[in-house]
């Protein structure tokens, strides 16, 4: 159908106005510059037409004359489509909708609460806004209004004031269409209904015989229990009224007091535009911003929630110099000088800069590295990773520019998940695709189906961690295998989405690469951490022919080859190996840079205070390759990494200019395409193991929400996390005696995490454990990631981390 034959042309209030078919009267009237009131109506969210604030006069054309007749009440402008030579009279012009309107808002505010004043929507409130422009200037309510127990505990992190609620039903569309998290829903009729979680006993349904199980008629379970999921902060922001807020906020602050800065989620590699508000040199919340072609108007809860990590009780402020078995706090130019002579004085160094950076401060690390140091010993990767990896990196990855974008994953046909839990690890990515779910095909590589890959309506292809190159290999146009030929034929103009954690299969990049060629699908890459895009542009992997990986530095460095570390913003429990790393800071002199004395501190020599991202202006790199830059929040005397690194350049006698913002886009800008890429990795597939009785194959990634240093201080967000389980197929429970929630030890030759047992359709002889979740830190206790070899048993209560 053509472009023009595809319009509609309507009249509102008086303006005539062209709109594609199909288009709400309420979004017509936006393309005017006309606003209707509204409570129920988001523009990412189905019509409901539950509020009926938004009531205008509309009169069509009708019947075989095409005489113009008004419908014989007034329409929602929310929920009727346009038509061709429709009139619409709203507020602005029609008494009758300006009357109507004033009908719903007085019916609204019978029971509503009139404490602007201490309520935390006062002063951004829509209610409060359209109550002096739509409501009447005295009550007629003499009666007592209804009121509930309160605050409601949605989750931990989420209160409900039922007195203040609207009965829009935002909170329960989001919930529902966009992460498909249906764990709040309108309860009872009438004066008493209500928005609660689905509860028996607010539902009464106790007494009808319900027992926690699924209903149904509701779709989700009555248990009762607080809802655990990742997006859930969303509701408090689309609230049109104050009836939900955060734990976090509450009370705290009234929005004409703070001051608003525009910037970048930290958390993940997706560069989600958010909001930072602060009230006298504190951050007091963080709000989605609104970037239609990336997270549109949604975060993560840890995007939202996660952020006094900051400004912790262990945040430092001034160096430290050890002294004996202790770290001392020094003047700032002592600590560059001792700092200076370390490096005068040392013959070879490592870089550990971290995966969390900035594209200005990753730049002034490989700077300094290679200039002031004078070493390829650089690696950014503070995490499981591999030679065939970073070969991988340095053809397909840097240097790529802006590739395959959240608008291409989302219209893609066919979508191939590998190596890659986009509700864990991805943030949004999970929400994009879920969008887009019914429309395309997901599949997913993996020992499992997921939560989130059965809310996605993914197929799974089964895949013992660490096969799954063997996988790969199998979806060729010509594949008669029913699965393989379905995955060959969606990915035909589809995407394959490949995770870090590929890094732990021996062969699965070179195996992605080839796959992507012969079915003639896109291929992107999705890590977890917000820096790493940015560390591989700025050059934070070393040259494999003249310096060392991360293994190759702490090992170096253990046996005293490497003299001296310059550690940036990294955890100990997420390296690969944390004991080695251990070794290796006792052996060598430690130059850490941080921003709280963190896990690195016990082994440092000298500390150097660097500014978060909330104190300090920079540029991320999302996973699409996007510059996403972000303002600096507040004041800080604290310098970044990469001023830091300018001092200490100048102490020594070097001169570069690596502390200077600007610089880092001078050099990127100027910088010109290689002329040949790095060849492509070539590494074969790995073999299956042989495994003996009692053991298995050990499947393991991160939830979003765990123990990670950014959750400091967050007990309410750490209490929405998955309770973690050891998950197993009934295969594998059957071969070791262990029944559901009975108590599973999965142990390694260094050590042994137990928890309960969960019981589920997956592949055979693989286990899953949560890598950083509260008693099951993979790294730190086993010593071992995804494709090892485990030992299962039975549990002991005595042997559950607490």
């Amino acid at each position: 159908m053509s472009e023009v034959t595809n319009q509609v042309t309507l009249t509102i209030d008086g303006i005539e106005v062209s709109v594609p078919k199909g288009t709400l009267i309420i979004r017509a009237a936006e393309e005017a510059g006309i606003l209707i009131p509204r409570f129920c109506d988001h523009p990412l969210l189905a019509p409901v037409a539950a509020c009926r604030q938004c009531l205008v006069e509309v009169a069509a054309p009708a019947g075989p004359d095409g005489e113009l007749r008004a419908f014989p009440k007034p329409q929602p402008a929310c929920a009727v489509a346009v038509s061709q030579g429709m009139v619409v009279g709203t507020q602005v012009s029609s008494q009758v909708a300006a009357e109507a309107q004033r009908q719903v808002m007085e019916l609204v505010l019978v029971n509503h609460p009139l404490d602007c004043p201490v309520c935390d929507k006062g002063g951004e409130c829509p209610l409060q806004n359209q109550a002096f422009t739509a409501g009447r200037s005295e009550t007629r309510f003499t009666d007592v209004k209804n009121t509930f127990p309160k605050p409601l505990v949605l989750t931990p992190q989420i209160l409900l004031d039922r007195e203040r609620c609207v009965l829009c039903q935002r909170c329960t569309r989001f919930s529902a269409q966009i992460p498909g998290d249906p764990f709040i829903g309108l309860q009872k009729r009438g004066s008493n209904q209500q928005i609660g979680r689905y509860d028996p006993a607010v539902l009464g349904m106790a007494e009808a015989g319900f027992d926690g199980q699924a209903d149904a008629a509701l779709g989700t379970a009555v248990d009762g229990q607080p809802f655990a999921g990742y997006f859930a902060g969303n509701v408090v922001q689309i609230c049109p009224v104050g009836a939900l807020t955060s734990r976090l906020y509450h009370f705290r602050a009234r929005p004409f007091d703070l001051v608003s800065v525009d910037s970048v989620a930290d958390h993940d590699s997706s560069g989600s535009a958010i909001r930072v508000d602060y009230r006298r040199g504190v951050v007091l919340r963080r709000m989605s911003g609104n970037d239609p072609s990336l997270n549109e108007e949604w975060i993560s809860d840890k995007d939202r929630f996660a952020f006094r990590w900051q400004a912790g009780a262990d945040r430092i402020k001034t160096p430290y110099l050890r002294q004996g078995d202790e770290l001392v706090e020094v003047p700032w130019a002592d600590a560059a000088a001792k700092v200076a002579q370390i490096i005068e004085d040392s013959p070879s160094f490592g870089v550990l800069p971290g995966g969390r950076l900035p594209l200005e401060d990753a730049h002034a690390y490989a700077v300094f590295a290679r200039e002031v140091l004078g070493t390829e010993n650089i690696d950014y990767r503070s995490r499981q990773n591999s030679e065939e990896e970073a070969e991988f990196l340095a053809h397909f990855v840097a240097g790529s520019g802006a590739g395959v974008g959240f608008d291409q994953l989302g219209a893609a046909k066919g979508v191939l998940l590998v190596g890659f839990e986009p509700e864990e690890e991805g943030g949004v990515v999970y929400l994009r695709l879920r969008k887009s779910a019914g429309g395309q095909k997901v599949f997913s590589v993996a020992p499992f189906a997921s939560r989130g890959l059965k809310r996605l309506g993914a197929t799974l292809v089964p895949s013992a961690p660490g096969l799954e190159a063997e996988v790969l290999d199998t979806f060729t146009p010509e594949a008669t295998e029913p699965l393989a030929a379905e995955v060959a034929a969606a990915l035909a103009g589809g995407v394959i989405v490949v995770g870090e954690r590929l890094a732990t299969s021996p062969g699965a990049f070179t195996a992605a690469l080839a796959a992507a060629k012969r079915l003639g699908a896109d291929l992107v890459w999705i890590p977890r951490r917000a820096g790493e895009r940015a560390a591989i542009e700025a050059g934070l992997l070393p040259d494999l022919d003249k310096g060392k990986d991360l293994t190759g530095i702490l090992q170096a460095a253990a046996a005293g080859e490497i003299k001296t570390l310059f550690v940036g913003g990294l955890e100990v429990s997420d390296l690969p190996d944390p004991a080695l790393a251990k070794r290796a800071f006792e052996a060598a002199t430690v130059v850490a840079l941080q921003v709280r004395l963190d896990e690195v501190a016990p082994w440092a020599d000298v500390v150097l205070p660097v500014a978060p991202s909330h104190e300090k202006p920079g540029t991320f790199i999302n996973w699409e390759g996007k510059l996403r830059p972000f303002g600096q929040v507040l004041i800080s005397q604290v310098p970044s990494d990469a001023r830091w690194l300018q001092v200490i350049a100048d102490q020594v006698g070097v001169e570069t200019a690596i502390g200077q913002v600007s610089t880092v886009h001078e050099v990127m800008a100027a910088a010109e395409p290689p002329a040949s890429r790095p060849p492509a990795p070539d590494v074969k597939p790995g073999a299956a193991p042989q495994l003996q009785t009692g053991q298995a194959v050990l499947s393991t990634w991160h939830q979003q929400i765990d123990d990670a240093a950014a959750l400091a201080g967050e007990d309410n967000l750490a209490a929405c996390a998955p309770e973690p389980v050891a998950t197993i197929s009934p295969v594998t429970a059957k071969a070791v005696g262990v029944s559901e929630g009975e108590l599973l030890r999965v142990s390694s030759q260094w050590g042994a995490i137990t928890l309960p047992a969960h019981i589920t359709e997956m592949v055979d002889h693989v286990v899953h454990l949560p890598n950083k979740s509260p008693g099951s830190h993979v790294n730190q206790t086993l010593a071992v990631t995804s494709g090892a070899i485990v030992q299962l048993a039975l549990g002991r209560a005595k042997e559950v981390a607490r």
